[in-house]
């Protein structure tokens, strides 16, 4: 509902933007799209053909541009970025949180980024590095170093006095964080336990020490189970040694999670999710013609199938009409299958502790759904064409092919899983290769055995 409610909201605004943009009236797009928070603005650029995009680009206030550039995809970065000269950009990345740079900085021109670097002080440039020297996808790429931490051996007084000497907080400062003289982690205290607590109260009486640190280097993936299992709004990120390096926040873990619905929802087509969605049409091409062609190469590998009982064919017609159902329905139930094995991986819920009877419960759902589905088109078929055994064909052919997708959308995506290849990616192709493939041959041997015998 609330998604609903958010896609109303911006179907809304884009098309008052529009109107606006058409009439050449730009002070009222200057004011709604200034009305609006970095991520709304830059869903909105996202939505906006290129000459349109341009023109709302250069009305957004110059102090949400890091923070916009931040919440669009690579494909759109790129193109805002062109419209930007250097100082524009500079200005953009001094006013962003260090992780938040981090993602940003590897799509600066060269030029760019040596001043960028130069324009930081000492210590942010080493935190930056720092966070730039860990792969991409990791608790390390993730974290923000910027934390406020406190030692044991204090009391709430004096960590009550130090942070209003500190002035301010970093943004979603619930906890603060509680380490040893080598900066190791001890545990975390609750913003509320210092105003709540007499001010002479030790530090270390207040310590949660219950909360686990993140590994630097631990996934993504990892990383937002691990928020959504425990309801955190930030966790601390230790390296090997139990050495405190920064902390990890709500927001970016909501980045994450849509940022894997929206790769397993485009990824199953062969899409990349940073994708524009207006980007030049050789750019779409190029990107397509690939996966395409590897869809085709699948589709010739059926019909070379279907080519094997051509003869069959010639003497049953009905055969012809009936094959798309075999293999369509196969697919369709391979395919749930798979959807769920690819939530299941994503989430670490399907390992090899579990998958044999992961596997046998979906072949015994096949079974079912198999038999009664056959039923069904078999009766169909026996009321359409009057001939019961290719009934009986069908609905043979088609339990067998449901079994056969629900053993292959459970081995598939776990194969290429260990292979190190994106089962949302590839799994769909192979998928419905196997479909096809055992749809037809089912079918078409099952009515070459008995129907032309």
């Amino acid at each position: 509902m609330a998604e609903a409610v958010r896609h109303d909201k911006t179907a809304r605004q884009l098309r008052l933007l529009s109107d606006a943009l058409d009439s050449g009236r730009l002070g009222p797009v200057r004011r709604l799209v200034n009305t609006l928070s970095p991520a709304e603005i830059g869903n909105l650029l996202e939505s906006l053909p290129p000459a349109k995009r341009t023109v709302v680009w250069g009305l957004v206030d110059a102090e949400d541009d890091g923070e916009v550039l931040v919440h669009v995809g690579d494909d759109v970065r790129e193109s805002l970025l062109a419209e930007m000269d250097p100082d524009e950009i500079i200005a953009a990345a001094s006013d962003l949180d260090i992780d938040d740079l981090a993602d940003l900085v590897e799509d600066l021109p060269d030029t760019v980024i040596d001043e960028v670097l130069r324009a930081m002080d000492r210590e942010n440039r080493e935190r930056l590095e720092q966070v730039l020297s860990y792969d991409e996808d990791t608790a390390g790429r993730l974290m923000n170093p910027d934390i406020v931490t406190v030692r044991a051996d204090t009391t709430v007084d004096v960590v009550l006095r130090y942070l209003r000497l500190r002035g301010e907080l970093p943004e979603h400062t619930d906890h603060l964080y509680v380490v040893s003289r080598r900066h190791q982690y001890l545990g975390r205290i609750a913003l509320q336990a210092l105003l709540t607590h007499e001010p002479i109260t030790p530090i270390n009486q207040l310590v949660d020490d219950e909360q686990p640190a993140i590994d630097v280097g631990d996934t993504s993936q990892e990383v937002a189970r691990r928020f959504s299992d425990h309801d955190w709004i930030s966790a601390p990120v230790v390296d090997d040694n139990n050495i405190l390096l920064g902390r990890i926040t709500i927001d970016d873990v909501v980045d994450i999670i849509r940022d894997q619905a929206e790769h397993q929802a485009l990824g199953a087509a062969g899409l990349d999710e940073d994708e524009d969605l207006f980007s030049p049409v050789p750019r779409a091409w190029r990107r397509r013609i690939v996966w395409l062609g590897v869809n085709l190469g699948t589709a010739f590998l059926a019909s070379s199938v279907v080519g094997q009982f051509q003869g069959t064919i010639d003497q049953i017609v009905a055969l012809a009409v009936l094959m798309p159902i075999v293999a369509g329905m196969g697919g369709n139930a391979g395919t749930q299958v798979l959807a769920l094995m690819v939530r299941g991986l994503a989430l670490g819920q399907v390992g090899a502790s579990n998958v044999q009877t992961l596997l046998w419960k979906e072949v015994r759902v096949a079974a079912m759904n198999g038999l009664a589905l056959g039923s069904i088109v078999g009766l169909a078929t026996w009321a359409w064409f009057g001939d019961a055994m290719l009934a009986l064909v069908i609905g043979a052919a088609m339990t067998i092919n449901l079994l056969f997708a629900a053993s292959a959308g459970v081995l598939v995506p776990l194969t290429l899983k260990r292979m190190n290849l994106d089962p949302a990616l590839a799994g769909g192709v192979i998928l419905t290769t196997v479909t096809d493939v055992m749809g037809f041959l089912a079918f078409l041997g099952l009515a070459t055995l008995i129907l032309l015998r």
